[in-house]
């Protein structure tokens, strides 16, 4: 999800979900330590519950970018151990770090002596040549002894070397059961699982078996599934309609008018508010052909709206939205 879950998106997300627990990009230390840290850190108030998310191998480096992050006020760190990237793994982090239990262990505990926030790790059901489900117990128990209680679990293994991150979202295959099986094995900790899950029903069916379920590329492509999850999972039956949604979004864009941020960099995440809906292409093509040339941005947002039936615009969830995209 990098490049996708930065603030403005969130934003987006938290208009449509107030409750949904929300994750960065995934950062890396160096980038915190070295790096413009208001840009990268900075977000809304309407933002929490927010989860800062870090890549890395480099215990001391975790536990400076985490005391240099606790200013910002996010409320979880989490570890990402799932990520296959080439370039990931040149860096020693990511999915490869599930072949060294204990040095992930090592990691959870410097960022735990750095932070009173609660330390989450998200990761594979393996990787090649470490995929059994001993291994993985194996894992989980090592890094959960070092005082990590949650695992976001991405249903399936990684291979590392041969697929590109594309591929390892598709090729290796998905295997629900395998985390639930590691949620009866281990009650006491908090199990959420990831992986190819598209719609609202799927999370309900989940959460049978599991604690929590995260959302990645499906939320992305689609974000007005986050309004069906807010109704069927949290109980809210005000979760607002897309015009509503539209009409914030237009307010927040107007308030980064005067700052280096592009317009684009804030209404692309809005391209995908109305998928599976008519008028959805429409909509995309005339924020592509009115946007770059527009004085003001949202002139071209309501004028593109106009493409988008009113019936559209105004419904809100009355059954789980569908969410048939890419999976995670």
């Amino acid at each position: 999800m990098m490049e996708r879950t930065d603030r403005h998106f969130r934003y987006l997300a938290r208009i449509i979900s107030p409750h949904t627990l929300l994750y960065t990009e995934m950062l890396t230390p160096r980038a915190i330590i070295h790096g413009d840290r208001d840009y990268l850190l900075g977000f809304h108030e309407s933002e929490h519950p927010l989860s800062l998310q870090l890549g890395g191998d480099n215990p001391d480096e975790m536990d400076q970018a985490i005391k240099l992050a606790q200013p910002y006020g996010y409320d979880e760190i989490n570890l990402n151990i799932g990520c296959p990237s080439e370039r990931v793994q040149t860096g020693n982090f990511g999915a490869c770090l599930m072949a060294n239990p204990k040095h992930v262990a090592r990691l959870v505990e410097a960022m735990r002596g750095a932070t009173d926030k609660e330390v989450t790790v998200k990761h594979r059901i393996g990787i090649n040549g470490r995929d059994s489900y001993d291994e993985l117990c194996e894992f989980v128990e090592t890094v959960a002894a070092a005082g990590c209680q949650r695992f976001n679990v991405h249903a399936r293994i990684a291979i590392l070397g041969g697929l590109s991150p594309k591929e390892n979202r598709s090729v290796p295959p998905l295997s629900y059961e395998t985390v639930y099986r590691l949620k009866q094995d281990y009650p006491h900790l908090d199990i959420e699982i990831n992986g190819g899950i598209r719609e609202v029903n799927e999370v309900l069916e989940h959460l049978r078996h599991v604690d929590a379920v995260m959302l990645g590329r499906a939320a992305y492509e689609h974000p007005y599934v986050l309004a069906g999850v807010e109704q069927a999972v949290f109980g809210n039956p005000h979760a607002p309609t897309r015009r509503e949604v539209v009409e914030r979004m237009i307010e927040y864009i107007d308030a980064w008018k005067e700052t280096p941020v592009s317009s684009h960099t804030i209404v692309r995440h809005m391209l995908g508010l109305f998928a599976f809906k008519p008028g959805t292409r429409r909509w995309k093509q005339r924020i592509s052909e009115l946007l770059p040339r527009a004085d003001n941005p949202n002139d071209a947002v309501r004028a593109a709206l106009q493409a988008v039936p009113a019936a559209v615009l105004d419904e809100r969830p009355t059954a789980p939205e569908l969410a048939a995209v890419e999976g995670e």
